[in-house]
């Protein structure tokens, strides 16, 4: 028996590609497109669901065929593959948005593609994909999988250094892996691009997907205070001895090493080191005062039996951050304390600290502390 592939489609040029060599090699392949309340032209559903399943925690998740005049339609008659619409407009606001606007109220600087993944991607529009009998969920994430002896997965980095994307997905479940196919874990984004030219593929996503998809014109401050019950509280801005320099006008327009927004004049930049959400306070400083020698981690995901001693690694903590050496040292089940090598600039609460050795992910937290 032939077996079925499920390819996640978001109309942009990566998955476009990624289903293509995915239709060279199989068959049986079903585009899945999932809809997160978000879009420019957000899907209007005339017809009641084509399907639905139930997955494990009992909601329903509905799926719909996508109408002619869908932008997705123009993806499916390209590739001639059917392409089903996902319904995951409830949880992405649920588990996705609600976290962002709940995180920016602590004073935290929120991840939401690293929840997006394992909890929307890799979980709903995944366990859609086993309902449809499939027996690979692929996507156009710059990452690869590896199997290694004793049926055992592990995720590492894309080919694409520029485009490696295994640190959004630091936080998948090591279940999911032997399922999982990324067509474009050995491809550069220009090979990408050259493949789609020569064969006449047009995305309808032309741009560069950002890091948060839900908020247009990239505008945090005013998609947050469009947010119910959220308010944006004026306080005072003050160096790390206590000094008032200036004032903010809400904490929710600053992250850890920001310094565009401070407007207060000295003799250098300052630069946001702290958010006091307890006083409401900014506390700024200097481009040194940013640099820490380590960080505390919890709620860790590991790829790897938890080790019971110093392990040496290279961690990144935030995306375009260039990973640094450093030691990670075990504490309780969940959380451990990374020290650098070399003192790092703007560690920041609430950003995912990705650990890897060589290529491969070995874990991912929670940056606390």
């Amino acid at each position: 028996m032939k077996p079925k592939i499920a390819v996640a489609i978001s109309g942009g040029v990566d998955s476009l590609v990624a289903a293509f060599i995915l239709k060279k090699k199989y068959e049986n392949i079903v585009g899945l497109h999932f809809l997160n309340g978000y879009e420019p032209a957000p899907f209007q559903p005339s017809e009641s669901p084509s399907e639905s399943f139930e997955r494990s925690d009992q909601s329903i998740i509905s799926i719909y065929e996508p109408p002619d005049a869908h932008p997705i339609t123009h993806i499916a008659n390209q590739l001639n593959i059917p392409i089903k619409l996902v319904d995951c407009r409830y949880h992405f606001q649920k588990y996705v948005v609600d976290y962002f606007v709940q995180s920016y109220r602590k004073g935290l600087t929120p991840n939401p593609c690293i929840i997006c993944n394992p909890l929307i991607k890799f979980g709903i529009v995944f366990d859609l994909a086993k309902h449809l009998g499939a027996s690979y969920f692929a996507t156009g994430h710059y990452a690869g999988i590896i199997e290694k002896a004793d049926d055992q997965y592990f995720l590492t980095k894309g080919r694409d250094s520029q485009k490696d994307q295994s640190y959004f997905l630091a936080f998948l479940s090591r279940k999911v892996l032997p399922f999982i196919r990324f067509p474009l874990g050995n491809m550069t984004k220009q090979q990408v691009i050259e493949m789609a030219v020569l064969n006449g593929l047009t995305p309808v996503l032309t741009k560069e997907s950002q890091d948060v998809c839900f908020i247009h014109n990239n505008d945090y401050a005013y998609f947050l205070t469009s947010q119910d019950r959220f308010v944006a509280s004026p306080g005072l801005i003050t160096d790390s001895d206590g000094r008032r320099i200036g004032a903010h006008q809400g904490l929710h327009k600053f992250t850890i090493g920001q310094r565009r927004g401070i407007n207060c004049p000295a003799s250098e930049p300052y630069y946001v080191l702290k958010i006091d959400m307890e006083q409401n306070r900014l506390i700024v400083g200097f481009k040194k005062d940013l640099y820490k020698t380590g960080l505390k981690i919890k709620n860790i995901n590991w790829f790897i039996p938890k080790p019971k001693s110093n392990l040496d690694i290279f961690v990144k903590i935030r995306y375009r951050h260039q990973a640094t050496e450093a030691v990670l040292i075990p504490q309780n089940e969940d959380s451990a304390k990374i020290y650098f090598k070399k003192p790092q600039p703007a560690v920041t609460p609430g950003q995912g600290a990705v650990c890897y050795i060589g290529d491969e992910v070995i874990a991912g937290g929670w940056i606390h502390e």
